[in-house]
This record gives C-alpha cells, structure tokens and sequence, in this order.
C-alpha cells in the first residue's frame, strides 16, 4: 500500500503573507482499492513562521504531522481498505440481485 499527502490550499492573511490554515488529502492506494482522508488543520496568527510566498509543501506537510496523528491517519486510511478487499457488510434488495 502507497500512502500519499498534498495540501490542497493554503489559507493566509493577505497583510502579511502568513499562513493559518492548510488543507491537506492523505490518500492510500492498494492495487484497486483506494481511500482518502480530508480535512484542514489551523494555526494561531503567527504560527507558522514562515510566509505563503516562502514556504514548500515539504514544509507545510510537516505542520500538519506536528498536528495531526499521522500513523492514526494511515491506520485509519489501511483499515477502509481491507474492508474493501474483506467486506463484513453489504447492501442491497434480494429481488433486484
């Protein structure tokens, strides 16, 4: 299984460039079977230090880390997937089978 971050869009005040709040995807891929996390972290004004116009994406992933629980992230995204591959419910009517 492949696990990968991004951030999808940086919030950030307009009068000094600083960052607030990222919004970030952790997706995993297993053969065909894929499951994805999203959601957004913040900061308080001043923290992170580093403004919009200088900071990588490297960067801003670590924030994140700093903020999130990581190996509960990709355990979370490890478990959806085997419940695809091994499911333990299922939907459906009986007479349109």
């Amino acid at each position: 299984m492949t696990t990968t971050w991004t951030i999808s869009t940086l919030e950030r005040e307009t009068s000094n460039g600083f960052i607030f709040c990222a919004h970030w995807t952790a997706t995993a891929v297993d053969g065909d079977y894929t499951a994805s996390i999203y959601s957004t972290v913040s900061w308080q004004a001043g923290t992170p230090t580093i403004p919009y116009a200088s900071v990588t994406e490297a960067e801003v992933l670590n924030w994140v880390w700093e903020s999130v629980d990581k190996q509960a992230t990709e355990d979370a995204l490890a478990a959806n997937i085997a419940l695809q591959k091994n499911p333990v419910t299922a939907t459906g009517t009986p007479w349109s089978e």
